[in-house]
């Protein structure tokens, strides 16, 4: 052996590997196929058709309404992110992935999630202008003002995500290729990794509690404000329109850290847990907010409400008429 070579630089590191989402039902793993996609066509259609309704009108050509259709291109992007690689491999078995591509879907998941956090902290803060300084808001909330939030917070989250996959790429993982998990799951991964695996865990649960207290304080800070203001000084309708609009905002972001806090816990508790209790907990944080937000906001925001049956009557108009 050359000097200074040492005995560690010799162990073999897997660089491709299988993603094995479900391993506890082997047999009836084609099945989940029929509720995945279902699901996917659903998150797709439903955000898809609030997008468009939102492009069209011009009366939702609003800052509030340009970050719920943010909200919902980021719904439809994590979800393609991950869906139809799993589908692919319950359908084909394809599910074959390189180091490489596992650490780029990493980076577009986590990137995806600390947006959607981010996202829904604009919402409080537009909410927070229009409620506690109604006289300024055009001024204050421009395109530009949106622009450089959006720059910040993008630069934010690739800082810390990359971090986190910079200390994750010279790991070495020597004790199986097979990711018990049907997404490149930072945990999961590491899993497979032989030798001392701590800063990348660490790193990465820094990371989870700097998003999640910097964002959920700015969330209580804003609405908290924007309650007080609105029962102090608002009446009757502007009230209720008020509280309605920020009780909706509040609801998403509800969802948003009720069904990643409990993800996020479940993968940290080793092997206490049965792999396919833990793919399950990845799949409701990724479905779940998808899949409801267009809910949320088609049910409980008037004005998209107003136009998704006005949009409807047009179409059924046509239909007929033609």
């Amino acid at each position: 052996m050359e000097p200074g070579i040492s005995n560690q630089s010799f162990i073999f590191s897997y660089t491709d590997f299988t993603l094995l989402g479900f391993p506890g039902i082997s047999r009836w793993r084609p099945l989940l196929a029929i509720p995945f996609f279902s699901v996917y066509l659903v998150i797709l259609s439903g955000n898809s058709l609030l997008i468009c309704l939102i492009c069209i009108k011009k009366t939702l050509h609003s800052p509030m309404y340009l970050l719920i259709s943010v909200l919902f291109a980021i719904n439809i992007t994590s979800i393609t992110i991950t869906l139809p690689k799993f589908l692919l491999d319950l359908l084909f078995h394809l599910n074959q992935i390189s180091l490489t591509g596992c650490l780029l879907q990493m980076f577009f998941i986590y990137f995806m999630m600390t947006c959607e956090s981010a996202v829904t902290v604009l919402m409080s803060l537009d909410r927070y202008v229009a409620i506690c300084r109604p006289l300024r808001y055009h001024n204050i909330m421009t395109k530009s003002l949106l622009a450089w939030l959006i720059v910040i917070i993008i630069i934010r989250n690739c800082i810390l995500i990359c971090w986190v996959l910079l200390l994750i790429s010279v790991v070495q993982f020597c004790r199986s290729n097979i990711i018990l998990n049907f997404t490149c799951e930072n945990m999961a991964l590491l899993s497979l990794g032989c030798g001392d695996t701590t800063k990348p865990q660490i790193a990465g649960l820094i990371v989870r509690i700097i998003v999640t207290v910097t964002d959920g304080s700015l969330l209580l800070i804003s609405y908290s404000t924007i309650l007080y203001t609105a029962m102090k000084t608002a009446t009757g309708k502007s009230r209720h329109k008020a509280l309605n609009t920020c009780g909706t905002h509040l609801l998403v972001a509800g969802v948003v850290y009720v069904c990643g806090v409990p993800s996020s816990v479940v993968w940290n508790m080793e092997t206490t847990l049965l792999a396919d209790l833990k793919n399950l907990f990845t799949a409701l944080y990724l479905i779940i907010p998808a899949a409801i937000d267009p809910l949320i906001y088609g049910l409980r925001v008037s004005e998209i409400r107003k136009s998704l049956v006005e949009y409807w009557r047009e179409k059924k108009n046509n239909l007929f008429s033609s």
